[in-house]
């Protein structure tokens, strides 16, 4: 049986990820939005550059697809280090705000993921969040969870952006041999 892809969450480049998009917007932001531009943005790195920028896991939700990791840290269920970090730069102002606590510089992403959350962000920060959100219920990968979350495979994004079976197979392999070189050379936890 073949194992779903896997990519490893990278939170410090997931943070650098959020802290671009919030420095774009150049106020506190409504985190539902900052939950689908980094969503929106890891769909398009996954077409453009066969990986996502933050490595996180995707499910569906009431209001459509969601980073699981980042969703957590936000509404701060996680209880280990990486809360400890993401709050270092990132504060959530009230129930549904979220800012900038202090810049994590850019060392982490590359040029295009760079250009990825800044074209995201100048089409889709200054609409309302909601309609972002009801917009992604056409992604054809999101399902209607009725109030829970369903996981949602990288396969079944990969095809829906167009990618072959064999495209599909070589991005598993290089996601494997990643997972494999980052556990051999940094241990469980990378960050």
């Amino acid at each position: 049986m073949v194992t779903p892809i896997q990519f490893r969450f990278h939170l410090a480049k997931t943070i650098e990820a959020a802290a671009v998009l919030l420095k774009l917007h150049n106020k506190p932001m409504k985190y539902l939005g900052l939950l689908k531009m980094l969503y929106i943005a890891d769909r398009i790195a996954l077409k453009r550059i066969e990986q996502p920028i933050t490595g996180d896991h995707y499910v569906s939700m009431d209001y459509g697809p969601v980073l699981s990791n980042v969703y957590d840290l936000i509404k701060k269920v996680s209880v280990d280090d990486d809360l400890s970090l993401w709050s270092k730069f990132i504060c959530s102002n009230d129930k549904y705000n979220v800012s900038l606590r202090n810049d994590p510089g850019n060392g982490e992403l590359c040029q295009e993921e760079e250009q990825i959350l800044n074209k995201v962000y100048e089409k889709l920060g200054h609409l309302n969040p909601f309609d972002v959100a009801q917009w992604t219920h056409n992604f054809p990968e999101w399902q209607n969870p009725h109030g829970s979350a369903i996981p949602i495979l990288v396969e079944d994004i990969l095809r829906h952006i167009g990618k072959t079976d064999e495209e599909i197979e070589q991005i598993r392999q290089e996601a494997n041999w990643e997972a494999y070189l980052d556990e051999a050379l940094h241990g469980a936890n990378n960050y």
